[in-house]
């Protein structure tokens, strides 16, 4: 996972609503209260393009009762504690807890409500881990450091390409890094100058875009007053603050000494070998924990955050158990511990994964796929996010993948871009990838109102958000009509989607913005739909008695 990419806390400005085929949508901003749960609504009866969950349960789900389905979210450590969260977790009943014995006999002693593979047995665990990239050079700097290109053998000409692609893509992140710090510096002393100025306007400190720009429009030759009020502008649309750089300074500091640092002892804490794909029991049992990056708590309250307990937001199902595997720290994840982690949630129950998380090298991409292969022959479902670099998957591979020799080699899985409540260019997140082949489907995920870390809520984004609200419709099916397989709960969330007539933007390779078909963007060419895969899953279901 990378730092600050994968996943984003703040959000851009909200955005109108204009006519969608012969559906009118709104035209106005969505009011706080429809915010907080636009992605749940439906298009025709809310004139919000959400994923028509309340639709469902109000037609199809009404006095209906579903089996309990385990979703195990591999992620980072997750707050179990969370008033809205902790009603939902999976719990091992064939384990006693602290007992130190492997009661269930599956290789994890006390794993009472999941695993951490980033841990040790006292209780330590990992916090920052190395980009792929970075492993590539360390593996192949011994190999190919100072060789001219001319010089290696064809035999070694597509090692020599991998280290070659890393070895830039390491020195264009720490670039990247320290600029950042120094913009970041930068920032934190402009704003309170920028600030005051605008005090001697709006005493109280309260103030609108709309004020600022009528502010700016009587300050037509005043260069300073000008950059002093479109600052500020920038501050209040994507929503930053000086807490949030002053957070992400030293976390971007520590990732220069860690996660882009090539003699970075990552597996030491561990103490495992991350070379050994057969070594599987590794880790620690404790899921929850400090860490810099708290991500699972905001994936697992879009997924299942309890619907019935007047508090919070409500997840996709009730019926969901959210079993944590941990096995994401910020950097990248090991391949070995998705292995790892993909098992131990196939081996103990899990009927759907999810996986907010991914990366652009995989020095063992075949052990992966494998794990996936595993996951398939178990009838599980995989669902992923398709990541947020606003670039294409079909051009450059963002693992993990599915393909082979350009062919599909497995069923079961489902990788999701991610979509806005704006019907119109804006559709399409701007930060979302996307893919004609490697993109299945859309769903929601941006202003997404979630859980946050010690009973709090928060607005995030990214399409580690739109994976769970997938993968919550898919647990809902399999809730359902467990007679359905993962490959045609796969079918039904495909084939079940809203389809949308509209040209959206997004950044071409060359950063030009462009105008392109929505249906051009996914396998599918849709938006996630609950109560249309409802309607499908029941067909289906029919059909296979």
């Amino acid at each position: 996972m990378k730092l600050k990419t994968i996943f984003f806390f703040f959000s851009i400005p909200l955005l109108n609503y204009a006519q969608a085929g012969n559906v009118i949508t709104k035209q106005q901003e969505l009011s706080e209260h429809e915010l907080k749960n636009w992605y749940h609504k439906d298009l025709k009866e809310d004139t919000i393009p959400g994923i028509s969950l309340d639709k469902a349960y109000k037609e199809l789900l009404y006095n209906k009762k579903g089996k309990e389905i385990i979703v195990a979210v591999l992620d980072t450590k997750l707050d179990i504690h969370h008033e809205d969260i902790k009603q939902q977790l999976w719990l091992n009943t064939d384990e006693i807890a602290n007992n130190g014995i492997d009661d269930d006999q599956n290789g994890y002693i006390d794993d009472i409500h999941g695993w951490d593979f980033l841990g040790n047995t006292k209780g330590e665990y990992l916090k920052y881990e190395n980009t792929e990239a970075v492993r590539i050079l360390r593996k192949y700097t011994p190999l190919f450091k100072d060789k001219a290109p001319e010089t290696i053998s064809q035999d070694q000409k597509e090692l020599y390409e991998l280290y070659s692609k890393a070895k830039k893509r390491v020195n264009d992140a720490i670039q990247e890094e320290e600029d950042f710090i120094k913009y970041a510096k930068n920032w934190l002393e402009v704003y309170p100058k920028a600030k005051g100025y605008l005090n001697t306007f709006f005493p109280k400190n309260k103030y609108t875009i709309s004020q600022l720009d009528s502010l700016s429009n009587t300050k037509p030759s005043d260069s300073l007053a000008k950059a002093h009020i479109q600052f500020i502008k920038r501050a209040i649309t994507y929503e930053l603050t000086p807490e949030f750089y002053e957070e992400y300074i030293p976390e971007t500091q520590e990732a220069l000494k860690t996660v882009l640092n090539v003699d970075y002892k990552e597996r030491e804490l561990i103490g495992d070998n991350p070379n050994d794909n057969k070594d599987l029991n590794y880790g620690y049992n404790q899921v929850y924990g400090d860490v810099p990056f708290q991500h699972s708590i905001v994936v697992s309250g879009v997924l299942a955050a309890t619907r019935n307990n007047n508090i919070g937001i409500k997840g996709v199902s009730d019926n969901i158990k959210i079993m944590p595997v941990v096995m994401v720290a910020s950097g990248d994840e090991h391949d070995k511990d998705i292995v790892s982690a993909i098992r131990y949630a196939v081996d103990n129950g899990a009927k759907v994964i999810n996986m907010s998380w991914g990366k652009d090298f995989s020095l063992h991409k075949d052990w992966v796929q494998d794990a996936m292969k595993y996951a398939e022959k178990n009838d599980v479902l995989l669902v992923a996010g398709g990541g947020n670099d606003g670039r294409s998957n079909d051009t450059k591979d963002f693992f993990p993948i599915d393909y082979k020799n350009d062919k599909e080699i497995i069923d079961n899985y489902i990788v999701v871009g991610a979509t806005t409540h704006a019907l119109d260019k804006n559709l399409v997140a701007f930060f979302s990838n996307y893919g004609k082949k490697n993109v299945d489907v859309f769903a929601p995920g941006e202003k997404i109102y979630t859980t946050d870390i010690n009973n709090k809520y928060e607005f995030s984004r990214g399409t580690s958000i739109a994976s769970p609200i997938t993968a919550g419709v898919a647990a809902l099916i399999r809730s359902y009509y467990p007679n359905l397989s993962a490959s045609q709960v796969k079918k039904v969330i495909l084939e079940s989607g809203t389809s949308y007539d509209i040209d959206v933007e997004i950044t071409g390779e060359n950063g030009e913005k462009k105008l392109i078909p929505f249906s051009e963007l996914s396998k599918s060419g849709k938006i996630v739909n609950a109560y249309n895969a409802l309607l499908l899953a029941e067909k289906m279901s029919k059909n296979k008695k």
